[in-house]
């Protein structure tokens, strides 16, 4: 039985890029705790955010949710470029506080960036998107052509 990495909040499971990007955040964590570079900020910043994503297709269409809580609808730009659903956004502090204030740095803040190939065609000018208690949902219509059809056997 092969043992395998468990990662609590890890979305994409078949990234091949996501083991070396792990393996270059943790070369620099190791180097920077060795020379003392490393402040709570730089720890923060290191550490980043993505949104969490589902994506489900009925018959007629693709819906995509996105988990972006604290967020504002002002702060969240949504495009469709050659069948790839662009995700940007900035989460902004709640209030100005002093880091010396702090015990302890969890919520990040900042600009985001997701970048997701839909699996099937879709009309990009119909596409509806809703933010409703922190989470964006956007309903894509799929094109004609991709959508599953019925054919009628004849017997002869």
């Amino acid at each position: 039985m092969a043992i395998e990495r468990w990662y609590p909040f890890r979305v994409d499971r078949g990234d091949p890029f996501r083991d070396l990007l792990d393996i270059h955040a943790h070369m620099n964590r190791v180097i920077d705790d060795f020379l003392g570079s490393r402040t709570r900020r730089d720890a923060a910043i290191e550490r980043g955010w993505v949104p969490a994503i589902d994506i489900r297709e009925t018959k007629d269409e693709l819906v995509v949710a996105a988990e972006l809580p604290g967020l504002q609808e002002k702060d969240i730009h949504l495009s469709i470029v050659d069948n790839v659903l662009s995700l940007r956004g900035q989460r902004r502090p709640l209030e100005e506080v002093s880091e010396e204030d702090y015990h302890r740095i969890e919520r990040w803040t900042g600009t985001f960036e997701r970048h997701v190939q839909l699996p099937v065609p879709v009309q990009a000018d119909k596409v509806r998107a809703t933010y409703r208690e922190g989470v964006l949902e956007v309903r894509l219509p799929k094109v004609e052509e991709s959508k599953p059809r019925e054919i009628r056997i004849e017997v002869s």
